[in-house]
């Protein structure tokens, strides 16, 4: 590869940014596509395919044959809120292949014991973002039930773009939600992407069914994702 072109692709994945490697096998032509970057067409919709489904592969556009690496961030969730739901999604997740934080600054609930092996910060959540922030390839999901821990992270998650903004909790405790973000300068349309009541509606009851319609839901966004540039 030109080092140019590996410079450029080093620098998005650093940046967290999904990136394509795309090769003409005709010519051997090759360049660094970016989420967002035009590219019309045929090849463009299977560029768009490919950084849905993160799968490389060979694809066939304009009568020429082209390989597509992909190369997507890790995608993760953060979960704010250390309880019995988030002890069930954290292992789900791992399984599923999401990396995982729970953060809480409850110690009474954010122990090492309740969560063995999970990477959990017991602090509050504005810290946290402030080194560790929420970005296009993260699921925020807010289970405290708590606006002083829940609202900041559901503000920044919709600011930043997370592929998933979910919030635990009735539809009245959800439209007293609404009002605050709202006073936060967060308009309806930013607003209308917040999955509440959280998760998929499969009538889950015990925190274990929660958690599955929860990670249901994280998963049909991403990969169901509107790309950058592409419009809503």
């Amino acid at each position: 590869m030109d080092p140019y072109l590996l410079r450029k692709l080093n620098a998005e994945r650093t940046a967290r940014r999904a990136v394509i490697h795309l090769t003409d096998l005709g010519d051997g032509r090759d360049r660094v596509i970016r989420e967002g970057d035009p590219v019309a067409g045929p090849l463009g919709e299977a560029i768009a395919s490919a950084l849905r489904s993160g799968k490389s592969g060979v694809v066939e556009a304009e009568e020429r044959k082209f390989f597509l690496n992909v190369h997507l961030p890790p995608a993760r969730i953060v979960v704010i809120g250390a309880v019995h739901i988030s002890q069930a999604l954290a292992q789900m997740a791992r399984v599923a292949g999401f990396d995982i934080t729970i953060i809480d600054p409850r110690t009474a609930f954010a122990t090492e014991e309740r969560f063995a092996g999970i990477d959990l910060v017991a602090d509050w959540p504005e810290d946290v973002l402030k080194t560790r922030p929420l970005d296009a390839y993260t699921a925020l999901v807010a289970v405290t039930h708590d606006p002083k821990i829940d609202d900041v992270p559901l503000s920044q998650a919709l600011a930043t773009g997370c592929f998933y903004v979910g919030a635990l909790g009735s539809r009245k405790t959800h439209a007293k939600r609404v009002e605050r973000l709202t006073a936060l300068g967060h308009g309806e349309a930013a607003i209308a992407r917040i999955s509440a009541p959280i998760g998929l509606d499969i009538g889950a009851a015990s925190p274990a069914e929660i958690a599955v319609a929860i990670l249901a839901d994280i998963v049909a966004h991403l990969r169901r994702r509107p790309l950058l540039g592409a419009g809503p």
